[in-house]
């Protein structure tokens, strides 16, 4: 039916085929003249629609990146996104940069990978200046927290880096400090950590009784590393390796662990929207900035800084936090954070920078670990396999 009358419109005003051979021409004539011109601007509609990969962490994370930054920046631009996950690291843009096949155009990156890889030529530079004004007024200099903007990235979000439980595995008392993480006879059962040396040894030294304020001075140390590899040996036996963010709370609701390290986004997620037993401790968390940074030699760089402005102008960075509980880069965004998309959940006390969620925490300090990941890292990976 609805194909016989799209053809009785279509055809409702063709003149009469009594027309003479001259006019049927000229009606031929315009309909080729028509059909040209259509042929034409949907040419140039493609020609002017552009594709852009977006490299992201999954889960949840990616979700919210979706909703708050990839759908309004399509709809506002007529663009597509192609949207990928990854575990993070430089190897995968490395490997594109001197194949000299770079297939990403924007990368989420934490902030001491965006340093290394800025110096390593890995990364297209960023002029922040050009970036849009905060909605208070503010310059994007001005309106970034500090540290949220480097030479080759710019900051959307800061995670933490926190552990949590599964509430149903202990029966009196709880984990309430990130020595207890290491407590397994209070707290028995498997640990989750993260396969990297990086957040596990600044939390063993927490855990060992180095105050926040002092870890990255103790770490810096040759006895500071021995320290922290020597506390860690002490529940060596009972860690269970993650390396996705999707796996920390995989472990928790399957019972392999009954504590692990997570990005606080993954374990408040199935917490609120499932209602998992899970519960995070802030003492001793780990803030770090995610950053997007453009791989070097992208064939679409102008699209990507016009997506990455976009993405961290102010609301945009605010709307993100109704989705997971991650503190927006700019200061404009934070008085915009409201409830989660439940509408119901308040999101400020949530957050990793919450100032009831910082009495014991640091701030990663990426220059250190620009400086040092490939040292502590080997020397970590071969602690492992001993």
């Amino acid at each position: 039916m609805g194909g016989n009358t799209v053809g009785v419109h279509a055809f409702r005003n063709v003149p009469s085929m009594k027309l003479g051979s001259a006019e049927m021409k000229n009606w031929n004539g315009k309909l080729m003249l028509l059909g040209a011109m259509g042929t034409l601007a949907m040419s140039v509609a493609a020609a002017e629609a552009a594709q852009l990969t977006v490299i992201s962490w999954g889960g949840a994370y990616t979700k919210s990146q979706t909703e708050a930054y990839q759908k309004p920046w399509m709809a506002k631009t007529g663009n597509t996104i192609v949207s990928a996950d990854y575990n993070g690291g430089l190897a995968e843009v490395k490997a594109q940069v001197e194949s000299k096949n770079v297939t990403w155009d924007v990368v989420d990156v934490e902030t001491s990978e965006a340093i290394s890889g800025c110096n390593d030529g890995l990364f297209e530079k960023i002029d922040a200046s050009k970036l849009p004004k905060g909605d208070n007024g503010a310059s994007p200099m001005d309106d970034f927290v500090p540290g949220a903007i480097t030479d080759c990235a710019i900051s959307t979000i800061a995670y933490a880096n926190v552990f949590g439980y599964d509430s149903t595995k202990f029966s009196g008392d709880k984990p309430t400090k990130v020595a207890d993480f290491f407590d397994l006879k209070k707290f028995p059962g498997k640990r989750g950590l993260k396969k990297e040396a990086k957040v596990n040894l600044e939390m063993a030294l927490m855990a060992d009784g180095v105050p926040a304020a002092d870890v990255y001075k103790v770490l810096a140390t040759k006895e500071g590393v021995d320290r922290a590899f020597k506390k860690l040996e002490t529940i060596k036996g009972s860690i269970v390796w993650w390396e996705a963010g999707a796996q920390p709370p995989q472990l928790l609701a399957s019972g392999e662990v009954t504590m692990t390290t997570a990005y606080n986004g993954r374990l408040f997620t199935p917490a609120v929207t499932e209602n998992k037993p899970f519960v995070i401790v802030w003492d001793g968390q780990q803030q770090v900035f995610d950053t997007w940074a453009i791989p070097k030699g992208s064939k679409n760089k102008d699209l990507a800084l016009d997506f990455i402005a976009f993405s961290t102008s102010t609301k945009p960075l605010a709307d993100q936090a109704r989705y997971i509980p991650y503190g927006p880069a700019r200061k404009s965004s934070a008085p915009l954070v409201g409830k989660f998309q439940d509408d119901k959940t308040d999101m400020a006390p949530n957050m990793p920078t919450n100032p009831a969620n910082m009495t014991n925490a640091i701030v990663q300090d990426v220059k250190f670990w620009a400086d040092h990941y490939d040292e502590l890292n080997e020397r970590f990976v071969s602690w492992i396999g001993k």
